[in-house]
Order: structure tokens, then sequence, then C-alpha cells
């Protein structure tokens, strides 16, 4: 069973629903963590408002809009915990959406939700953020309250000059820092947390949008048993890979218990 931390508005529709969706083909179990324990909602803009003329470019995509209406009604979904409730020993793997409006501030400035993340890590449970979502892995400090959970692993998120700063340049006349959730953006942020800038990957240096189709278009990086990708166009290779990330960690634990079952005898 995954546990799926979402803030209580204005995540990414794209990068929570995809995941979800891909998980539930697959059989695994998802339940979701809110701040308050609400059902929790996406982004209003990327969902239904849209951006105008900017829509081929910024708009989720119609399928997967329609993974997130299937989600929405999901009994899990309608039905969450509050993030001070969540037990971390009963899930076996953590899934973190991104989004860039206001209302992801919930997750990324909530000290329960890092006590959540700090488990996963100490545990070396599956983790998986994409986009805004690796921000609160970086803000997260081990157990020594020394460096991020980060430090040491190679990673990536949103970058800086061919996505976050881009969007904001052309919406901002009407939008003002929709596309700005803190002043310091997602990329240098994260790479402050790490052991070294050389640990993020920034990947292609002209992104495309991946597909179900065409899941290759997408990056993501992973490094044992954290997975983290940069933005929606991303999303199809990043549930894939968990998918199978979940699949190979579920492995390698019955062989483990095989191998004892045997040395008791």
């Amino acid at each position: 069973m995954l546990l799926f931390l979402l803030p209580q508005a204005d995540y990414d529709p794209t990068e929570s629903s995809v995941p979800w969706q891909a998980l539930h083909d697959a059989g695994i179990e998802v339940r979701f963590a809110t701040p308050q324990g609400l059902p929790a909602y996406a982004d209003a803009r990327l969902v239904d408002i849209g951006f105008g003329p900017l829509n081929s470019l910024l708009m989720t995509r119609k399928e997967d809009l329609q993974h997130y209406v299937t989600m929405t009604i999901d009994e899990n979904f309608r039905s969450p915990m509050a993030y001070a409730d969540v037990d971390p020993e009963q899930f076996e793997g953590l899934v973190i959406p991104g989004g860039h409006a206001k209302g992801m501030r919930s997750l990324l400035e909530s000290e329960d939700a890092r006590r959540i993340v700090r488990h996963f890590f100490e545990a070396q449970k599956p983790v998986a953020a994409v986009c805004h979502g690796v921000l609160l892995l970086a803000r997260t400090l081990d157990a020594d309250n020394v460096f991020s959970v980060l430090h040491g692993r190679k990673v990536t998120a949103l970058l800086a000059n061919t996505m976050e700063l881009p969007a904001w340049w052309v919406t901002a006349p009407w939008l003002g820092r929709y596309y700005r959730t803190y002043p310091q953006t997602v990329q240098a942020e994260v790479t402050a947390a790490l052991a070294s800038p050389h640990d993020f990957l920034p990947g292609p240096l002209f992104p495309q949008r991946d597909s179900t189709d065409k899941p290759q278009h997408g990056f993501i990086v992973r490094d044992g048993n954290l997975l983290t990708a940069r933005w929606p166009g991303d999303c199809h290779r990043f549930a894939a890979e968990l998918v199978s990330m979940l699949r190979q960690v579920r492995g390698v634990q019955t062989q483990r218990r095989a191998d004892w079952t045997v040395g008791m005898h």
C-alpha cells in the first residue's frame, strides 16, 4: 500500500493522477493524506479554467484530466487521512506530486509532512516525487538534523531556465506570480540541499512531453529507491518506473522471506 501526500489544494492533476492510475491498474492500493484530512483538489486553472491562447503549452492534456476525474471518485481519495494521523509504518512507499500555485505551501511547509518523509528515507522505502514535490524532500533533514535527506543522492526536479521561469514570464502580465511558489526557483533550492551541484541532473536541453504511447520522451532519475522527475511531461515514464520499482522491491522482500524460511529448517 502506497501513500500519496497532497496539499490542501493546488497540486498538479497530471503529476498526481497519472501515477495513481498506473498503480491502480497494477493492483497496488493507494491511500491519501492531506493537511486536515479533507479531500484535496487540484489547481482549478489546470483542471478547467485554463490559460486562454496558451492552453496548448500549459493546460493539462485531456487524457490526463480523465485520469484525474477517475482518481477523485475513488473511495480512498474521498476519505484521506490528516498528516498528523499518518503512521508511516503502514505503507511500503511514498509519492509526492508537485504543483506551483500557492496552495502547495500547505504541503511544502508542513512539519508533519517532513516527519513522514524522514521515516521513509530512514527505512529505505521507495519514495517518488515530481516537480515541486522534490522541494519537500530537500527541506526534510536527516535523523541527525544536519543534512537534507537528499544529501548524497542524485535527483532531478523542475528546471529553472527552461520550465519555471519561462512559464512565469509569459503569464506574469495577467497571472502575476502564479508560477512562482517562492522567490527562489525549485532547481536552486533543491541543488543547495545536495552534496554536489553535479548531483542535480537536468536531462535533455529541450524537454518533450511524454505520453502513454511515448513514455521515452519523459526524463526521470532513479537513485536506489528514490525516484524523481521534473514536470507533468515526465509523468508517464515516472509512473511506469514507479510501478517497476515497487515490484522489484516486493520481489526482493519475498526472496528474503523465502531465504529466511529456508534458513529456519
